[in-house]
């Protein structure tokens, strides 16, 4: 058994993840599930044999030193994987998260026109959020491939790893890796702005430096696309607002308010065929009325502007999984397990 054997079989069963782990056998992700192979458990050294066996040697001492380490890999004819590899109990192990080669349209994954409109937005902040594994990253990589298709502009991207590779069409596409291109995504984000971009792409907003230098860039008539791990619009607004010391606070609802675009909160759900697993999606389009919501601090009424905004392309979660489940794409129970009002669901 050797590495690529075991990713080619990740390709052949259609599985989004691969994990090694001591003691268990190589398990699969299939639809959302974990599958165990009929492979033999791993001992600690088949494990380490394994990962070291897709290190280069800078690497290895990346990994020896920081006891992490992600990174992407791509397998020519085969498909590109994003890599996390870690010690757990003394034994090194790793997890694998099929990227693929090809990047599908918008209308292929399933998401609504919207999120075509959003892209053509001259400047401001269009995010994408939901937990891990729900797609986050493959939306994202949809628009900005959708943008180097439309429009002649400067797209960078800074991402940690770069998971899609976005060749030149009508943009110009740079993509800069964390730890390898730029020391930090709050670094990358400082000095973007004399790279002359016209759209930036930040693989996650992860930290209040990364968060203020997006949105300033998002001020200052850039597009800027990132990802939050928010379930929904709400708390996105809380988290971003909530990163920031109290005397700032007022001054970001301002700043976010004038600059958001949009919020695509996404999850995944399996089909009712069986056959993987098909997306929904929450949309926010920010109108004046949502941006007076956000100066003022009242995403509590942010659930019914959605509700009501239909018109500006806006779509609430339990609606779309209404729709999905009437469609006959997914169950009854697999709606409402993922219904943020289930009883209002079962209504509906």
């Amino acid at each position: 058994m050797d590495m690529k054997e075991l990713l080619e079989m990740v390709v052949k069963e259609g599985a989004s993840d691969l994990h090694l782990t001591v003691g268990a056998p190589p398990m699969l992700r299939i639809d959302g599930e974990l599958t165990p192979t009929s492979l033999p458990k791993l001992t600690s050294e088949e494990s380490k044999r394994l990962v070291y066996s897709i290190l280069n040697d800078s690497q290895k001492v990346e990994f020896e030193e920081e006891l992490e380490l992600d990174f992407s890999l791509s397998i020519s004819g085969l498909s590109r994987f994003r890599v996390n590899v870690h010690m757990e109990r003394g034994s090194v192990e790793v997890a694998f998260r099929i990227v693929g080669l090809e990047i599908k349209s918008l209308e292929e994954l399933g998401l609504p026109p919207i999120v075509a409109s959003l892209t053509r937005k001259p400047n401001g902040l269009v995010l994408v959020t939901g937990p891990t594994g729900v797609g986050k990253t493959t939306t994202l990589a949809a628009m900005a491939d959708l943008i180097n298709q439309e429009r002649r502009c400067l797209i960078i991207t800074i991402e940690d790893p770069i998971e899609y590779l976005l060749s030149h069409r009508k943009s110009i596409v740079k993509q800069r890796e964390v730890h390898s291109d730029t020391k930090s995504f709050a670094s990358a984000l400082r000095h973007v702005l004399r790279q002359d971009p016209d759209v930036i792409l930040v693989g996650e907003m992860r930290d209040l430096e990364t968060i203020s230098t997006a949105l300033t860039a998002a001020e200052t008539g850039h597009l800027v696309l990132s990802t939050l791990h928010t379930p929904d619009a709400p708390q996105t607004i809380d988290r971003i607002i909530d990163v920031f010391p109290p005397h700032q606070q007022q001054q970001t609802k301002i700043q976010l308010a004038d600059c958001l675009q949009g919020i695509i909160s996404q999850q995944l759900l399996p089909r009712a065929d069986g056959k993987g697993r098909v997306v929904a999606v929450e949309i926010l389009i920010g109108t004046p009325g949502v941006r007076n919501l956000i100066r003022e601090h009242k995403t509590e009424q942010m659930p019914t502007m959605i509700q009501t905004g239909a018109s500006f392309g806006m779509q609430s979660m339990d609606s779309c999984l209404k729709q999905l489940y009437l469609n006959g794409t997914i169950t009854y129970e697999a709606a409402i397990s993922k219904a943020k009002n289930p009883e209002e669901l079962k209504r509906l």
